[in-house]
């Protein structure tokens, strides 16, 4: 019963969510300001990452397409090159394949690169690199050479754009031994796991989503740090319940929150988990509440219907 309650609630609720017009208005919107005080639109919450993580350590460099003049095609970047100067703030050419494994090679020689993709969908481009080069040579050199480097960007659907640029990466790149995959939803998780990722020392796929980019969300002081910093493969509980779990990432979290709300009048209590991470996977905090509520639904903006399981799976019955 409660399966196929949840079943009905959560595909109208994230199909009729994603047809909102003004969602590409606000996630496009040129964010002047943070907000009101006590809250930061996402875009501000990377871009201060960002600022935060150049100054503390004069080995973090950006490169990609229109992430200095323009300051980034939605505006990550803002400020940094006149901060930063070229020589950390680097436009590159529309090359993915070149411009990726400019930044794999000085990962490998000590630098720690964020590498922003304009989408991941382009990321294609520079498979090789990623694959191949990135996530292996750790595995390959016996654990003698790191790649420090954080592959950013947009991941897949958004409002009004084409099928090239709509497509999620997080079941692909979940699959590969040597990356690991983050998926923040809101503006403490974006700081928090940007800076981690920067931070890390193996390949860190950061999959940003295009609409949440000019949403406000509440942030605390805690947040503002410049030392806060989220640790890489825990997940949070956003909403306690007792009768299903529901996991998601990205803005998926945010539909599942809704979800819940509505599914809450039909007498039905939700937990709702943020995974924040997908590998690592937080099978700890997801086989705790599984264990509570006896019931498992998931999320995904993945293209339906997956042919295998997707990285925010867990055991049916984990042990009690």
């Amino acid at each position: 019963m409660l399966q196929a309650i949840a079943s009905r609630a959560l595909p109208g609720l994230l199909g009729g969510a994603l047809g909102r017009a003004g969602l590409q208005q606000a996630a496009r919107a040129y964010a002047v300001t943070a907000g009101h005080a006590g809250e930061m639109t996402v875009r501000d919450a990377l871009n201060s990452a960002l600022d935060e993580e150049l100054a503390r350590d004069p080995s973090v460099y950006i490169l990609g397409e229109e992430v200095g003049e323009y300051q980034g095609a939605y505006k990550i970047t803002r400020g940094l090159l006149q901060k930063y100067g070229s020589d950390r703030v680097r436009d590159t050419p529309i090359t993915e394949a070149g411009f990726t494994g400019i930044a794999v090679g000085s990962a490998f020689a000590g630098l720690r690169p964020v590498c922003e993709f304009m989408t991941f969908n382009f990321s294609l481009q520079a498979i090789d690199q990623i694959i191949n080069s990135a996530a292996k040579t750790l595995y390959m050199s016996a654990g003698a050479i790191n790649c420090p480097i954080v592959f950013r960007g947009p991941n897949g659907a958004a409002a009004g754009v084409g099928a090239q640029h709509s497509q999620c990466f997080a079941a692909w790149f979940s699959s590969v031994p040597g990356l690991k995959v983050v998926s923040p939803y809101d503006a403490e998780d974006a700081r928090g796991l940007l800076k981690a990722a920067i931070r890390d020392n193996d390949p860190v796929m950061f999959l940003e989503n295009e609409i949440l980019y000019g949403q406000s969300f509440p942030i605390s002081e805690q947040v503002l740090d410049k030392d806060f910093v989220l640790p890489i493969g825990k997940a949070k509980v956003m909403r306690p319940g007792k009768s299903i779990t529901i996991t998601a990432h990205s803005k998926m979290v945010g539909f599942s929150l809704q979800a819940a709300d509505k599914l809450a009048a039909e007498g039905i209590d939700c937990e709702v988990i943020n995974l924040r991470s997908l590998k690592p996977l937080d099978r700890d905090t997801i086989a705790a509440s599984v264990r509570k509520t006896h019931y498992l639904a998931t999320a995904h903006p993945l293209t339906p219907p997956p042919k295998t399981p997707t990285p925010d799976s867990t055991p049916q019955n984990p042990n009690p």
